[in-house]
């Protein structure tokens, strides 16, 4: 495996898990974005690191559009909460193109959606467990922006990606309150 491919692996891990070394999404992509595929921003500050941080945002922006089709096309859900799925996963495609013309504005090369990813389908089994599983990436995706927005050497992708933690959250905050459960349930993120 490339020195670059793990770096790329390493990057959609740590993304991917909150771990607080990535971080990024929709209205900060939004806000970097503009409308009609422009790039977020990138300026002389953005560095390599800025560039790798970027690329596990895409990595997991990826994921959330291949979860938001997985639920879909699941025929588990019902009208309403299938329109929001369709609603949030356009935003997560927003966020790709926008991430991803910011990345080779900076002269980087965007991650690519995996072949396959490996989503607990057999945990899916109503429209609640969907839910309750768009929820938690969604979630991750708050806490993964959280940790990406001071590691950003950037301070205005910094900005977008604090703009892309908030449209997380307000995805997060919904999904919660269709599931029933209190959908902002603390006064912080972690």
């Amino acid at each position: 495996m490339s020195e670059e491919k793990m770096d790329l692996d390493g990057a959609r891990r740590s993304f991917l898990s909150g771990t607080g070394k990535f971080v990024l999404t929709g209205a900060a992509v939004a806000m970097m974005a503009g409308v009609g595929g422009r790039t977020l921003i990138g300026t002389a500050q953005a560095s390599e690191g800025d560039v790798l941080i970027l690329n596990g945002a895409v990595a997991a922006e990826h994921e959330a559009v291949a979860a938001y089709q997985l639920a879909a096309e699941s025929g588990l859900l019902g009208a309403g909460a299938l329109k929001l799925g369709l609603t949030f996963q356009d935003h997560h495609k927003q966020h790709v193109d926008a991430l991803s013309s910011t990345i080779k504005s900076l002269g980087g090369v965007a991650a690519a959606p995996l072949a396959t990813y490996d989503f607990p389908t057999h945990k899916l089994v109503d429209e609640a467990s969907v839910l309750a599983f768009a929820a938690g990436l969604e979630k991750g995706a708050v806490s993964a922006y959280l940790g990406a927005v001071p590691i950003l050497e950037d301070r205005e992708l910094a900005k977008v990606a604090a703009s892309i933690l908030g449209d997380e959250a307000m995805h997060w905050a919904v999904l919660r309150n269709a599931l029933g459960q209190d959908p902002v349930p603390s006064a912080f993120m972690s």
